[in-house]
C-alpha cells in the first residue's frame, strides 16, 4: 500500500473511533473492550484522560512488538498516538450529544468498528489489545477482529460492576457491532487475497 494512503487510512480510522467513543459511548457511560475500554474504566472511575490511559497502558505490549515485529510496531505506533490523541481531543463533543441507548450503541459500535478495521487494514492499532491481536492473527492465521471482539468482552465484564447492568447490556450491543464491522473487514482484506505481512 502506497505510504501515504496508509497514513490516510491510520488517520480517518483514528477520527471514526474518537467520533464514536465520545459521541455515542462517552455520553451514555458505555464501555467499549481492549485499551480503549480500560481507558474508558478509568474517566468513568477516576476521571482520568482516556486517550493518555491508554497510551501509558500499551507501552509494555508495543515494546513486546518492537522486538517481535518492528515493521507492525512502527505502523501501529501512529495509530495509537493519533487515535489516542483524537480520543481526548474530541472529549467535548461527548456534552453535545444524545441518543436513545440502543441507537447510540449501534452508531458507535459502527464508528469505533470501522474506524478499528481501517487502521488494521493499514496495519496499525489503537492501543495494545489490538495490538497483541495482530501479532496473534499473524502467528495463528485466526481472523484479528474475531481476536479482538474476545479481548473487548472480557474487559466489558471487567466494568461490569462500574457501569451496571442497563449500560452493560448496550455496552455489549455496542462492542459486538464493534467486532462485527470490525471482522467485516479484515476478512474482506484477507479473502482478496493481501496478507498482514
Amino acid at each position: 500500500m502506497i505510504l501515504y494512503k496508509v497514513y490516510l487510512q491510520i488517520a480517518l480510522g483514528s477520527l471514526l473511533v474518537a467520533i464514536g467513543i465520545n459521541a455515542f459511548f462517552v455520553p451514555q457511560h458505555f464501555m467499549d473492550g481492549g485499551m480503549i475500554g480500560i481507558g474508558l474504566i478509568s474517566h468513568y472511575w477516576l476521571d482520568l484522560k482516556p486517550g493518555l490511559t491508554i497510551v501509558i497502558l500499551s507501552i509494555p505490549l508495543y515494546v513486546l512488538a518492537f522486538f517481535l515485529d518492528k515493521n507492525l510496531f512502527f505502523k501501529s505506533i501512529h495509530g495509537l498516538w493519533l487515535s489516542s490523541l483524537l480520543i481526548d481531543v474530541l472529549q467535548p463533543i461527548s456534552q453535545n450529544i444524545y441518543l436513545i441507548p440502543i441507537l447510540a450503541a449501534l452508531a458507535g459500535g459502527v464508528f469505533v468498528g470501522v474506524g478499528i478495521g481501517l487502521m488494521l487494514l493499514a496495519e496499525a492499532a489503537t492501543g495494545g489489545t489490538d495490538l497483541l491481536a495482530q501479532i496473534i492473527g499473524k502467528s495463528t492465521g485466526w481472523n484479528v477482529g474475531i481476536i479482538i471482539f474476545f479481548i473487548d468482552t472480557l474487559v466489558l465484564l471487567a466494568g461490569f460492576s462500574l457501569i451496571g447492568a442497563y449500560s452493560f447490556l448496550h455496552s455489549l450491543l455496542a462492542v459486538s457491532t464493534v467486532g462485527f464491522f470490525t471482522a467485516l473487514l479484515t476478512h474482506t482484506k484477507k479473502r482478496k487475497g493481501f496478507s498482514f505481512r
